[in-house]
């Protein structure tokens, strides 16, 4: 391979740079809050941006201690462990993984009485159906985001990276990475099956018999992966070292990237793929919850507020107006060729018990094998 025309060390100082472009909120600049104590939170990288988190804090008083998650299966392990009273006030859920956090009642119901910022979020992602179960709310949707194939545009063509299949082949061999709890489902997509299982929930054998073919799949081109992987900074730096030239990603992780001058590409491949929306929530029994509030409420005061969390993650923020505070260069990073996105459906949680009874153990094997 040669060597692309990347600076490893400029990525790494304007990576934190970028997250600190945009302020906090003008009112809580305008009007310091009396609070005090600490609020406690489980999220991804830079959801909470590093300039709002010091100014928060400065502002209110209250101490942000944010534990760092990678995984959705993960972080419910753990808030079940500490069931019934955690450790953390505000937790980070998929949309499409609501009903196992509820189910389990490790949820509260959002009062979005407490909010006056949340019709600051668009529409479509706080009043959508996933948003609401069982007549209540549950969560804040901050970012939004999808499965997408990444590739170093350096090695990979553009044509090649509009089939999943090239992720596979033996002309990758060892130069490719995934999440495989992720790729079972676009696997299935990929064969021509409903990777929700929705289609399935009145037919569990077929179900069955559907992730046992994906699984043996994913364990037939296992010597092709150079490696598995759990979280999106791990993605970014095996594409940084070279380790890898095409891998499955979130689309944030590869925009994140992208903005950095690294020459990666991003497709929603034509055999389709699946987006979702991350949210925060507050935890059932949560210790601390009105500092909670007073966090959520700060996060969602303006459109800046949303586009830095955009620039500091790479997902697409669900803000109102937020856009508008994008470079034209942040914007690209952020969207897709329409063709594309015809491609794109939402991941659905009707399914999930059925479904995750069955990939969670497929994905083990995947891994055993």
């Amino acid at each position: 391979m040669t060597n692309p025309t990347f600076d490893r060390r400029r990525f790494l100082s304007t990576t934190v740079a970028g997250a600190a472009m945009l302020a906090s909120p003008a009112y809580l600049r305008r009007s310091r809050a009396q609070g005090s104590g600490e609020v406690n939170v489980w999220t991804y990288n830079q959801f909470i941006p590093d300039a709002f988190k010091e100014q928060f804090e400065a502002d209110t008083g209250i101490e942000v201690n944010v534990r760092l998650v990678d995984d959705q299966g993960k972080q419910f392990n753990l808030l079940a462990a500490e069931a019934p009273n955690p450790t953390v006030d505000v937790v980070t859920v998929a949309g499409h993984r609501f009903l196992q956090f509820i189910d389990s009642e490790l949820l509260a119901p959002m009062d979005t009485g407490r909010l006056s910022n949340w019709g600051n979020i668009i529409p479509t992602f706080s009043e959508s159906d996933w948003a609401t179960i069982n007549g209540q709310k549950w969560g804040a949707p901050i970012l939004s985001g999808m499965e997408v194939l990444s590739y170093n545009t350096e090695f990979v063509t553009e044509e090649e990276a509009q089939t999943w299949d090239t992720l596979f082949s033996e002309k990758y061999k060892g130069q490719t990475a995934y999440i495989i709890q992720d790729m079972m489902s676009i696997v299935m997509l990929m064969m021509g099956y409903d990777g929700n299982m929705v289609a399935y929930l009145d037919d569990p054998d077929e179900a069955a018999r559907i992730v046992e073919e994906a699984k043996n799949f994913l364990i037939e081109k296992k010597p092709l992966v150079r490696k598995y992987y759990d979280s999106g900074a791990e993605v970014q730096q095996m594409f940084i070292n070279q380790d890898i030239v095409l891998g499955h990603s979130w689309n944030g992780p590869a925009a994140a990237l992208i903005n950095d001058g690294f020459p990666l590409g991003m497709s929603i491949p034509q055999e389709g793929s699946y987006g979702f929306v991350y949210t925060l929530n507050i935890a059932n029994n949560a210790p601390n919850p009105d500092n909670a509030y007073t966090l959520l409420n700060a996060l969602l005061a303006s459109p800046e507020i949303g586009a830095s969390m955009t620039k500091a993650s790479g997902f697409i923020s669900t803000y109102k107006d937020a856009s508008q505070y994008l470079t034209e260069a942040e914007k690209r990073s952020t969207s897709f060729p329409e063709e594309q996105l015809a491609n794109l459906q939402f991941f659905r949680a009707e399914a999930n018990e059925m479904k995750y009874g069955l990939v969670d153990p497929a994905v083990e094997a995947v891994k055993a094998a």
